[in-house]
């Protein structure tokens, strides 16, 4: 195949180009490292002034984004007669600079350095204000980032609702309108198939986690099942903090963090399979995208599905259990003598309203998704304020789950995402199950012998699946362009309906 000649100044604007990438992605991988240290080993007495060396570190990121140097090669290589003869993987570096570009020119460089350190600092006062049930404490940073935010909005623009904005941050593409629709099909069906579980449904065994695991014990099994199902401690390593979270440094250098309690084994073992979906994306993507803008996933609901999907389809299911269970009741055999794998099966599918979205049921889990959303959406529309959160969550726990949070820490403070700026986040969450259901039908349909491969332990199978159709491009496709080329359709609610329906009246018997 005949190589293009390149115009000259075509080429050099390129090589510009990709310098400026791999300088930006570079800061960023060590960005990424001073927040995993900073919520995994930094003491707390340094962390005030770490979080403002790292919000410095991100200012000059930000200011490498929207310099003139970047505009000045973005409008070139935009013309229709150079981007015409760019390859596919440069034309989406360009697009994805050009978005953040576009939105983000007008925001002034001191502004964003603020905004950069108020959340470095907010992530403390939020495990302060969680840890000590102390909403007051938290509050005036958070009303400080909702006017961020709302301000944000602002600048970046749109068309029908402010929060469509921010949600195009972590979802491109997404809007309230498109949205809306999605939450309230699985809204209603997940509310109707709620109410049939709890009068009708055969009850399960769920009190056998009602008893202690020893954390030791917990920590080892974990390390045992994530090289099984497909994550490289060679290229990445497990640790604990807080609040769960995935951190990528660059391709081989991948962390997963948990959290650890022994009077709730499903927490760390869910929470690890979880980041452990994450992990294994960034990963698996091809090395010829490192070191750019490439080198991550496609979205955050395309990561979320990923995640969702391995702790929940994967991890979740009987075959994955008449696999593994021998050996978790070997490491367990007090706790678990007594304990069948169907029983254990049913029991780690217990559909039960609870407090913590992070260790809610396959089921009620998008209800605590849509207190969330619908939350957000009024704080950035300027409806609601945050000094009144704890209020306005508690009683849209009461009306989406029938449950009402006894303290603030169990209830608003719980999650870490608004100490980040975080808005416009969770909706991914439900995005990625409403992906992954869809992926399912589609690996079901090339793999017809998937599970019995899960039951043999052979994860490869299903890893060497994900790498070849969504994993290795990284970011090269928008969110909508992966699954429409993945599945053959954009995305469709339907199927995480049919396969909650379907797994549920197996579980509780209907």
């Amino acid at each position: 195949m005949e190589q293009k000649v390149l115009d000259p100044k075509l080429q050099e604007s390129l090589e510009k180009f990709k310098a400026l990438d791999e300088k930006i992605t570079h800061y960023s991988s060590i960005i990424g490292l001073a927040d995993w240290d900073q919520k995994v080993m930094a003491p707390k007495k340094g962390r005030h002034v770490f979080a403002k060396a790292a919000g410095t570190l991100r200012t000059e990121v930000f200011k490498l984004s929207v310099s003139p140097e970047m505009g000045e090669l973005l409008t070139t290589l935009t013309l229709p007669a150079n981007s015409a003869v760019l390859d596919e993987a440069t034309k989406a570096k360009v697009r994805e600079y050009k978005t953040f570009y576009e939105k983000s020119k007008s925001i002034p460089a001191d502004m964003f350095q603020d905004y950069s350190v108020l959340t470095g600092q907010a992530n403390d006062a939020w495990e302060e204000a969680r840890a000590n049930n102390d909403f007051e404490r938290f509050l005036p940073y958070l009303e400080k980032i909702v006017e961020y935010k709302r301000k944000f909005a602002e600048i970046y623009g749109y068309e029908d609702h402010p929060y469509d904005a921010l949600l195009d941050e972590f979802e491109p593409g997404l809007t309230v309108k498109i949205l809306d629709p999605l939450f309230a099909k699985l809204r209603e069906s997940s509310v109707r198939l709620l109410n049939r579980i709890q009068k009708n449904g055969k009850g399960t065994k769920s009190e056998i986690f009602s008893q202690a695991f020893e954390v030791e014990k917990q920590k080892k099994f974990n390390r045992y099942i994530l090289p099984i199902i497909g994550f490289d401690m060679e290229a990445g390593r497990l640790d604990e903090t807080v609040h769960p979270f995935a951190q990528t440094v660059n391709i081989g250098d991948v962390r997963l963090t948990t959290r650890y309690l022994e009077q709730n084994v499903r927490s760390a073992l869910f929470g690890t399979i979880h980041e452990a979906g994450h992990g294994i994306y960034e990963q698996h993507i091809n090395p010829k995208y490192e070191e750019s803008v490439l080198q991550s996933g496609a979205s955050f609901g395309i990561h979320e599905s990923q995640s969702r999907f391995l702790e929940n389809m994967v991890g979740r299911s009987k075959e994955f259990w008449n696999y593994f269970y021998p050996k978790l009741k070997e490491t367990f055999p007090g706790q678990l003598a007594n304990v069948s794998v169907d029983e254990f099966y049913r029991a780690v599918n217990t559909v039960e309203p609870s407090f913590i979205r992070v260790e809610a049921d396959e089921l009620t889990y998008n209800l605590h998704i849509m207190v969330r959303y619908e939350i957000e959406k009024a704080l950035i529309a300027g409806e609601i304020e945050a000094k009144n959160l704890p209020v306005i969550w508690n009683q849209k726990m009461q009306d989406y789950l029938g449950v009402t949070p006894r303290t603030d820490t169990v209830g608003v403070l719980q999650d870490v995402h608004w100490s980040f700026g975080g808005i416009g986040y969770f909706p991914s969450y439900s995005l990625g199950n409403l992906y992954a259901a869809q992926i399912l039908k589609k690996i079901q349909n090339d793999l017809p012998e998937f599970y019995q491969l899960i039951e043999n332990g052979r994860f490869d199978c299903l890893q060497d699946w994900l790498k070849a159709n969504i994993h290795q491009y990284g970011k090269l496709y928008t969110p909508n362009e992966l699954i429409v080329k993945v599945t053959g359709e954009e995305l469709n609610a339907d199927y995480l309906v049919d396969y909650l329906e379907k797994k549920y009246s197996e579980v509780y018997e209907l």
